[in-house]
C-alpha cells in the first residue's frame, strides 16, 4: 500500500470522507487523492515525495508561488508579534486601503476570514440596504456554501425553493431565483415579473466553478442596466476572480468594454489573504452605513481582520502591484492554454480553452460553453483519463472537471512546456 492510500484510509476513520472539503477527495475522477507534505514555488511534494507542478494554487491564492520570500518575511514578523487579538490593528487599514485602491468601485471594506462568510455577509447587506428579500443569482455560479445561495438546480423564470443541498430547507431558499448564465432574455423576464421585490443579482463575471466561462459583454452590460433600473444591487463575488485575474478585479475588465461600468458590492478572498484565511466585501459609504456597528444589518467574526492572515495578504497585494507584474503572469498562462490547445488539435481530440490574467480553464468540446448546460456535456471520462495521465507525469490539475486552474508567477516557461510535453503523451494515450 502507497503512503498516500495509507492517509487515506487513516483519514476517512476520522474526517467524513477523509478531506475536509469535497473536491479534495478525487471522487470525481477516481483514485487515491495525494496528502501534500511540502510546497516552494510552482511544486507540490507529495507524502511519497514525488513533485508535481502546481496549477491549482490553493483554488487561487498561491498567485506569487508557494513560500515567495516577501510573503514569508512578513508572515514570520506578524506571528511573532501575536497570532490573534480580538482588537483592531493598524495593518487592518493598511489592507482596506490597499483594496480600495485598486477598486474604483470600492470606498469601503469589511475584512472577514472566508469567501463563505463575505458572500452571505454581501446578501445580507444586500437585502438591508435596499428592504428587499429576493435575490437572482445564476445556475453553474458559486458563492461558498452558505444557505441561501446553494441553489442551483433547474434554470428557468420559475426556479424558487429547490435548495440543492440536504439540510438547507426549502424556505431558506424560497427568494433565491436561478437563471441561466448569459441568458438576456430570461434576465429581462426576471426583472420584469419580480424587479420591485429584487434586492440584488449575484454574479461570478468570470465563473470559476463551471471550469471557466465569461460573461458575455452584452450580457453584463444589460445586468448592469435591469440593476439600475429597478434598484436592486449588482453584487460581483470576486473571490476567484479579484486581484487574479486582473490587478483590479474583473470588474476591471468590464469596465473597459462597458462606460461607466461599476457593481455595487464586491467579495474578495483567496489572494487578498495570499494563501491564509481571508476574505472581504467592500462597496459604497451609502451602502456600509447600513453595517453594524453603524446600522442594523449585523456582522461579526472573532478572527475577522487577524493579524497574520493581514500581514500576508498585504504582503502578496505589493508584489502583484508591481509594474508588469500582470502582463508577465497573463502571457505566461496564454502560453499554456495555446499549448494545450495544439496538443489537443494534434492528437485531434476536441478542445477549447481560454484564459484571463493567471486564470485558465479548458473543456473537452469543440467550442467555449457560455453557459452550465453546456458545461455539462464536456467529456468526462475523457477528462478523468487525461487528469490521471497528467498527475502520472508529475502534473496536478484540479480533481474535477468542473473547476478552474492557475498560474502563478513562479511558474517558469520550462514548467509550461514541461506540462504541454505532458499534454501531448497524455491525449496521446
Amino acid at each position: 500500500m502507497s503512503t498516500n492510500q495509507a492517509l487515506f484510509e487513516r483519514a476517512q476513520r476520522v474526517i467524513p470522507g477523509g478531506v475536509n472539503s469535497p473536491v479534495r477527495a478525487f471522487r470525481a475522477v477516481g483514485g487515491t487523492p495525494r496528502f501534500i507534505a511540502r510546497a516552494e514555488g510552482a511544486y507540490l511534494w507529495d507524502a511519497e515525495g514525488q513533485r508535481y507542478i502546481d496549477y491549482i494554487g490553493s483554488w487561487g491564492p498561491m498567485i506569487l508561488g508557494h513560500g515567495h520570500p516577501a510573503v514569508l518575511d512578513a508572515v514570520q514578523r506578524a506571528a511573532r508579534e501575536g497570532l490573534s487579538f480580538g482588537a483592531p490593528t493598524e495593518r487592518e487599514i493598511e489592507l482596506a486601503e490597499a483594496i480600495i485602491a485598486h477598486v474604483p468601485a470600492i470606498e469601503q471594506v469589511r475584512l472577514v476570514s472566508s469567501g463563505t462568510e463575505a458572500g452571505m455577509s454581501a446578501i445580507r447587506l444586500a437585502r438591508g440596504a435596499t428592504g428587499r428579500n429576493r435575490i437572482i443569482k445564476f445556475e453553474g455560479c458559486y458563492h461558498g456554501h452558505a444557505d441561501a445561495l446553494l441553489v442551483k438546480a433547474g434554470s428557468g423564470l420559475a426556479t424558487f425553493g429547490h435548495p440543492t443541498s440536504a439540510g438547507v430547507p426549502a424556505e431558506v431558499v424560497q427568494h433565491t431565483l436561478v437563471l441561466e448564465y448569459n441568458h438576456i432574455e430570461q434576465l429581462e423576464a426576471a426583472f420584469a415579473r419580480h424587479g420591485q421585490e429584487l434586492a440584488c443579482v449575484m454574479i461570478e463575471p468570470i465563473a470559476g466553478n463551471m471550469n471557466f466561462v465569461r460573461a458575455s459583454v452584452p450580457f453584463m452590460r444589460r445586468v448592469r442596466e435591469l440593476c439600475t433600473q429597478h434598484g436592486a444591487l449588482l453584487v460581483f463575488d470576486e473571490v476567484m476572480t479579484g486581484f487574479r485575474v486582473a490587478l483590479g478585479g474583473a470588474q476591471s475588465i468590464y469596465a473597459r468594454a462597458i462606460a461607466g461600468f461599476r457593481p455595487d458590492i464586491s467579495v474578495f478572498g483567496k489572494v487578498i489573504g495570499g494563501g491564509m484565511p481571508l476574505a472581504a466585501f467592500g462597496t459604497s459609504r451609502e451602502i456600509m452605513k447600513h453595517l453594524a456597528p453603524l446600522g442594523p444589518v449585523y456582522q461579526a467574526g472573532t478572527l475577522s481582520g487577524n493579524p497574520v492572515a493581514t500581514a500576508c495578504g498585504l504582503a502578496t497585494l505589493r508584489e502583484i502591484a508591481k509594474p508588469g507584474f500582470f502582463d508577465a503572469l497573463s502571457e505566461r498562462t496564454r502560453s499554456l492554454v495555446e499549448g494545450l490547445s495544439a496538443a489537443a488539435r494534434a492528437a485531434g481530440v476536441p478542445f477549447s480553452a481560454d484564459s484571463e490574467g493567471g486564470m485558465f480553464g479548458f473543456f473537452f468540446l469543440p467550442q467555449l460553453p457560455q453557459d452550465y448546460g453546456t458545461v455539462m456535456t464536456s467529456d468526462k471520462e475523457r477528462f478523468n483519463r487525461f487528469f490521471h495521465a497528467m498527475l502520472g507525469r508529475g502534473i496536478y490539475l484540479a480533481p474535477a472537471l468542473y473547476e478552474a486552474g492557475f498560474v502563478s508567477a513562479a511558474h517558469t516557461a520550462a514548467d509550461i512546456e514541461s506540462t504541454i510535453a505532458a499534454a501531448r503523451e497524455s491525449l496521446a494515450a
